[in-house]
């Protein structure tokens, strides 16, 4: 016997009619390309929208169709992501931050058939145009007022403004299947060339619905959102989405992402969530830390991308009390697979407790499995000591990449992260280290990231980047190398002698090497692979 409910798919535009009908006036805030500050509502953003999906029309964008978008944060990268998904066609969001080489790729491989760009990214995109032939048009996201005069895209180019102001409001969303692709997202493809993730719109809902849950991302109506996660890395962790179903005030931050500019807009529109990896908040706490400023609004703060600092978090809880939430996930999760919240018996544990719990990536949400398992395959134990690959499953977990030309990434319907980690009893997921960062010396694992994180509890150290170089006795050894904070003289066997009693001896580095910065790929992670390339001969140069 089945059930007798109502049938309705899961589609990416009935967030924004939710949003139109039940939170209309709620506000959404942008600085723009052009230097001002933009406000409208979510009835203007619904308006727009569908004065684009009409637009998309009469650019005979067919459905299933890929749209590039070359774009910051802000209002109109939000109404494509509406417009085009709700009308059918697929959003392809390209980071502006990758080469030249790679983007030529991406757009030919999804064969994009019109591409949205903000002004910042007009050399990018004219160095690229004659590289690509499936664009048949390129649009400006801005008013005739700062179109741009001189460029080499001819009658290619056009105006966004105009497409809105030529097109009316007046469009239905179409009655999609709920498993039709809504969004492409490229994984940041340090090695080889990018992978595409195919979401659905039903992944999509339900990855938001799951989001926004208390012991996720915990948004709601009364939350003003500022996303510095960029709109064009995995769909900046869904918040759009999740600001839409909920009614949160949105606040998005253009192209100025340093910590002054970001302080600002918090105080500014009293900002109670913010989203992003660790570096973006090294320069917002140092911001404030020079200006011995706090926060006014902020509450909570999220933090992935890459393993969040004790010492960061420390930061923003004792220094700011704002609370940390330490959240892991990967392009093929949409991205989010775990959040670091406490269950009850733990709110009240010792300080110290508590600081090497949100260190831990934390527990499955709703939607998502996980196990690890040995060389073999063979499931091991939630024990927080077992380590082993990390695997998961769920609603929105990529079954294949785009395009066909790789073999399903899947085994036994499970998906391998290429994370190594362990669990403990409370299910929370420590990724110990991704599978080629771990360091084998003399046969014994160590992990890099605990040796950051020790790194990192020290006041002068700013960066620590922590590989496996190679060594004549014991294959490989760790090698730190550190980008000091400004002004400090601290020396290497000062900061050696500062892992006694906090790591096993033979964890320790042999070495330290200072350096003024480390390389930063796409997504905002540090790019290992170089630091291994120009440093794991180390050692053997040492002799």
């Amino acid at each position: 016997m089945q059930g007798l409910m109502m049938q309705q798919p899961l589609l990416v535009a009935s967030l924004l009619k939710h949003a139109e009908r039940h939170h209309s006036t709620q506000e959404i805030v942008s600085r723009r390309v052009e230097g001002d500050i933009h406000r409208y509502r979510y009835v203007d953003l619904a308006q727009r929208a569908r004065r684009m999906a009409n637009a998309l029309a009469s650019l005979a964008v067919a459905p299933g169709e890929r749209v590039g978008t070359l774009a910051w944060n802000g209002y109109r990268h939000m109404e494509l992501y509406f417009a085009v998904s709700g009308s059918g066609a697929v959003l392809h969001t390209l980071n502006p931050r990758l080469h030249a080489d790679q983007l030529v790729y991406l757009i030919e491989h999804a064969q994009d058939r019109v591409i949205f760009f903000d002004l910042t990214f007009l050399p990018l995109i004219e160095s690229v145009a004659s590289r690509v032939t499936s664009p048949k048009f390129y649009v400006a996201m801005t008013d005739r007022a700062h179109m741009p005069r001189n460029h080499g895209l001819g009658s290619r180019l056009l105006r966004y403004e105009d497409l809105i102001e030529g097109h009316r409001a007046d469009f239905e969303w179409p009655l999609l299947d709920e498993n039709s692709a809504s969004s492409l997202c490229y994984t940041s493809g340090t090695t080889g060339n990018p992978k595409g993730v195919l979401y659905s719109h039903r992944s999509t809902l339900l990855h938001t619905y799951a989001a926004a849950l208390p012991d996720s991302l915990n948004c709601s109506a009364r939350d003003t959102i500022l996303p510095v996660v960029p709109m064009f890395h995995v769909n900046a962790w869904g918040l759009p989405y999740i600001a839409c179903m909920v009614g949160a005030k949105l606040v998005f931050p253009g192209p100025a992402l340093d910590g002054k500019s970001l302080y600002e807009l918090i105080e500014q529109e009293q900002v109670t969530l913010s989203a992003g990896v660790p570096t973006v908040w090294q320069g917002l706490l140092a911001h404030a830390g020079s200006q011995n400023s706090s926060f006014s609004s902020m509450r909570r703060t999220i933090i992935g991308g890459a393993p969040c600092p004790t010492a960061m978090t420390a930061a923003f809880q004792k220094g700011h009390q704002v609370d940390v939430l330490h959240a892991w996930g990967m392009t093929e999760l949409s991205p989010v697979g775990t959040v670091c919240s406490f269950k009850a018996h733990q709110v009240a544990l010792p300080e110290a407790q508590r600081y090497a719990l949100q260190a831990r990536q934390g527990r499955s949400v709703f939607g998502i499995d996980m196990k690890i398992v040995d060389a073999a395959g063979k499931e091991l134990p939630w024990d927080g000591y077992a380590s082993g690959d990390l695997h998961v499953r769920g609603h929105w977990v990529t079954s294949e990449y785009f395009g066909g030309e790789h073999d399903t990434p899947l085994h036994d319907g499970w998906f391998p992260t290429g994370d190594v980690s362990k669990i403990d009893p409370d299910g929370f997921m420590q990724i110990v280290d991704r599978s080629k960062d771990v360091i084998k010396s003399g046969g014994e694992w160590i992990s890099s990231a605990d040796i950051e994180n020790v790194a990192c509890l020290h006041p002068d150290v700013a960066t620590a980047v922590c590989i496996a170089a190679r060594h004549p006795k014991w294959d490989e050894r760790p090698l730190l190398l550190v980008v000091k904070r400004a002004g400090s003289t601290l020396g290497m066997e000062d900061l050696l002698n500062f892992f006694d009693g906090r790591v096993a001896k033979w964890w320790k580095p042999d070495a330290v090497l200072f350096v003024d910065a480390v390389p930063i790929g796409a997504t905002g992670k540090v790019l290992k692979n170089q630091l291994r390339e120009q440093y794991g001969d180390h050692y053997l140069q040492a002799r």
